[in-house]
């Protein structure tokens, strides 16, 4: 960014929702005043013409109501303004405008009235041409030489040159190997028309070899045939510049030479006029405009850039002199002379702020007020410096990376579940296997203290589950004012989700333009997702949890999947759910103790979870604060690490068939290129059964590309069943151990790294990396292990034995007595804080 600012001599808005390019502008003295005072010519797309002549008594004056001669609204789109000698017969300047299917030659006339505000102004149509082909843009000039009177070059959106001599219309021809348009402009020194092909190709084209060339008409007649007439169109020189081009401009000053520039995406050439480069700047930024305007100095030429940082620079040849900041991103810019005034700097944006302004600075005129002299106490400042240091010191001890706000919120968002399913639901192209899937409403209510713009609202839901609707748009919300909105949540894909807690993030613009985020967490409910059945006392996994209080009754835990009755003590419930194995939940009558059991390791979560979510729920509307659980243990490894070889295993199948696509797709192109060989061959070959292993080659990709496509979905569904067991395994190793919120923290951290499982990094390296780490510092045995490198690169493991390790190891040291903790010093705490574990102890790691 520029400490400078282009400084603001004249602006206005033009019109409402109208679109502006960079055709759309022109400076010149239209309308023949012979003051030597020029007028800002404006056409939009919305076909309005307008022309300007500023007039401004001081600086940021602003428009005033005079300053525009004329407005016209036109039938046709305006592409481009053009200003030069187009009426034969006379050498004034007149008007062109350029429509998509149309070209109008206007003259503009000044009529004086008899008071201040009385001068009218008008245009009247000289002649018009109606085009066969769509418009892109054009260019003029004194074309063959000619003396005294502008020729008209449109180029059209299929590549034709349409020449026109003024009234009359002269010849057409068709550009070769042409794709695209690019932008046009006349030498007038060579005689030439230099363009950008679609092959990033810098070409010109002499007038007189346009001129002598096939007809364009003919040549369309004569194609077929494949009959030739007249001269081959033949381009001057070519130069590949590597880019698309954005403008090109053709000047020539009293100290320099004859020059041709080029604006690129990402460079600025100038040629000589045989199309040698004589310099080329490498640009760091995306322009959008430039203008050569001058030389300052013999052999040098200053160019003025804007790009979409909305920034002006000026560049004397390849050196930057000069850097100011514009109020919008210019798509045209032009200097003109106003009143005594000369150089202003005129730019377009394209949503049509138009701007006069200048280069420089203004002095500040500001003064720092005198301060008052005052005696100076001591002790009053002791005693303030102590209560700032105090503040410094309790601020610095919190370790959360958003700094804690205080006050209100300018904008708050509440998400309210319904507590009942929606009696009709909502689901769509849902993949349960189910009669009826359920759907719950969540309503969402937006409010806030200041006037916020821009406002999105996105709502997001675990994988498997899905809304009606995702994203919300408000273009703008009043102070005090609300935006309720409400979607419906069911669960589509054919496998339980990995939670059952949802998010919704509102971005919005203060009224100062500083982006902000508010945002809130929902959790949906759990019949959701399960439905009540009887319950099936037989299951492979089995799960025990420990209470330090009385047993309660299950329909006081769930009464969403019981029907309450007189006096009934439930201590069985089963679970179905949606898109996965039965749930018993089995509460024991005279101790404290609670089973959960299913056919699938991974089912158990859910209903765990919510388990010990409703037991928190019930005991604090009791009153009882002390309730805790606990799981006795073991911690089922051996079936975490099942699903942990399922996964690898997928995810090295994906990766095999993904190099195996990729090899086929490369032999699929390799044969295209031989049997496209062969079919440019003037002289006819055998194709050799190119064709026959074309298509075998074509059906293995198809069927190598399906397969790769199952694969990849069967690899999300593990990476999902695997972050919910590993989710399960966290929870039992919290209740096993007792742990804290901030160490549950930092093994949700260490196990659940990834949001989404891929092949370049994937869920067993980043696990791994994260367990070496913690092994090494706050769970080493000895000072020797925090030595121990970690390595920096992670790549796809052989297989998952080092992983599995690691995991035990982890247990193994919590279950000695290891804490987790994040801190610096934590390792050298930890050889006496863990019982039978010294510094000189001799137990080594092996590959941990």
């Amino acid at each position: 960014m520029s400490l400078f600012k282009a400084r603001d001599w004249w602006s206005t808005t033009l019109g409402e929702n109208e679109e502006f390019d960079q055709g759309c502008l022109s400076v010149a003295d239209v309308d023949n005043s012979g003051s030597g005072q020029d007028k800002i010519i404006v056409g939009s797309y919305s076909g309005v013409l307008r022309i300007f002549s500023p007039h401004v008594s001081k600086a940021g004056d602003g428009i005033q109501a005079e300053d525009l001669l004329l407005e016209v609204q036109l039938r046709d789109p305006v592409l481009q303004v053009e200003v030069g000698k187009f009426v034969s017969g006379t050498e004034l300047l007149h008007l062109a405008l350029l429509h998509p299917k149309k070209l109008c030659v206007y003259s503009v006339s000044g009529t004086l009235g008899n008071v201040e505000h009385g001068n009218q102004y008008q245009i009247k149509l000289m002649y018009e041409h109606n085009l066969q082909r769509a418009a892109c843009n054009m260019t003029h000039g004194p074309f063959g030489g000619v003396k005294g009177r502008d020729l008209i070059c449109i180029q059209s959106m299929d590549g034709m040159l349409m020449f026109f001599e003024q009234e009359s219309y002269a010849f057409g021809r068709y550009l070769p190997g042409f794709l695209l348009p690019g932008p046009l402009r006349y030498s007038p020194k060579t005689d030439s028309f230099v363009t950008v092909s679609s092959c990033r190709q810098l070409e010109s084209y002499k007038y007189q070899v346009l001129a002598v060339a096939t007809d364009a008409d003919t040549k369309k007649e004569i194609e077929p045939q494949k009959i030739g007439s007249g001269k081959k169109l033949l381009a001057d020189w070519i130069l590949n510049i590597g880019e698309q081009a954005l403008d090109i401009s053709i000047v020539s000053f009293n100290h320099t030479s004859f020059s041709i520039f080029v604006l690129g995406e990402r460079n600025f050439f100038c040629l000589k006029e045989n199309g040698q480069i004589r310099f080329m700047k490498k640009l760091e930024y995306s322009p959008s405009c430039f203008l050569p305007y001058c030389s300052v100095s013999e052999g040098t030429i200053n160019s003025l850039v804007g790009n979409h940082n909305n920034m002006l620079l000026v560049y004397q040849d390849v050196t930057l002199r000069w850097a100011a900041q514009l109020p919008h991103i210019p798509v045209a810019v032009k200097v003109a002379n106003f009143q005594d005034m000369k150089g202003i700097i005129v730019t377009l944006s394209d949503s049509g702020h138009l701007q006069c302004s200048y280069f420089g600075t203004d002095p500040s005129l500001f003064q720092a007020p005198k301060v008052e002299s005052r005696d100076i106490n001591y002790e009053e400042l002791d005693i303030e410096m102590k209560e700032l240091q105090k503040i410094i010191k309790e601020a610095t001890k919190t370790q959360d990376v958003l700094p804690k706000i205080e006050k209100e919120d300018d904008l708050t968002i509440l998400a309210n579940v319904s507590p009942v399913l929606d009696s009709v639901s909502q689901a769509v192209d849902s993949a349960v296997e189910s009669e009826a899937v359920p759907s719950v409403t969540v309503k969402f209510c937006i409010r806030t203290r200041l006037h916020v713009q821009k406002t999105v609202l996105s709502i997001s839901v675990p994988p498997f589950l899905a809304l009606t609707q995702d994203q919300f748009i408000f273009y703008s919300i009043e102070p005090g004012m609300s935006k309720s909105v409400s979607v419906s949540v069911f669960l589509k894909g054919n496998c339980p989700p990995s939670d059952l807690e949802g998010s919704a993030v509102v971005s919005y613009s203060t009224p100062t333009g500083v982006p902000r985020v508010a945002q809130c967490t929902f959790r949906l409910p759990l019949r959701l997702v399960c439905l009540p059945i009887q319950p099936s006392k037989a299951a492979n996994h089995k799960l025990t949890i420990d209470t330090n209080k009385p047993p309660v009754n299950l329909v006081n835990l769930f009464p969403d999947f019981v029907e309450r009755g007189d006096d009934d003590q439930v201590s069985v419930l089963g679970f179905q759910l949606l898109a996965g194995q039965k749930v018993a939940l089995l509460a024991s009558k005279t101790s404290q103790r609670y089973r959960i059991q299913s056919e699938k390791f991974e089912d158990l979560w859910l209903i765990t979870k919510e388990l010990i979510v409703r037991f928190e729920e019930y005991f604090l509307k009791q009153g009882i604060k002390d309730f805790t659980c606990s799981f006795a243990g073991p911690i089922p490894l051996q079936e975490y690490f099942e699903l942990i070889d399922q996964h690898f295993e997928l995810r090295m199948n994906t990766d095999k068939y993904e190099k195996l696509l990729s090899e086929r797709a490369l032999q699929f192109r390799a044969i295209q290129k031989l049997l496209l060989t062969r079919f440019k061959d003037k002289t006819p070959a055998p194709l050799q059964n190119l064709d026959t292993l074309l298509d075998g080659t074509y059906r293995q990709v198809i069927g190598i590309a399906d397969a790769t496509e199952e694969l990849q979905t069967g690899l999300f569904r593990a990476f999902v069943k695997l972050k919910t067991a590993t989710q399960l395994i966290i929870l039992l190793i919290g209740l096993w151990q007792k742990l804290s919120k901030d160490q549950i923290s930092i093994l949700e951290s260490t196990f659940l790294t990834l949001q989404q499982d891929g092949q370049e990094l994937g869920w067993e390296e980043s696990v791994d990396a994260a367990l070496s780490h913690l092994l090494k510092t706050c769970l080493s045995k000895s000072s020797k292990e925090q030595a121990l490198n970690l390595t920096s690169q992670l790549s796809i493991p052989k297989d998952t034995s080092k992983l599995k390790k690691h995991i035990t190891l982890l247990c193994d040291r919590l279950a000695k007595g290891g804490r987790l903790s994040l801190s610096a010093d934590s390792g050298s705490q930890q050889s006496v804080l863990m019982p039978g574990f010294s510094v000189n102890s001799p137990i080594s790691l092996g590959n941990a």
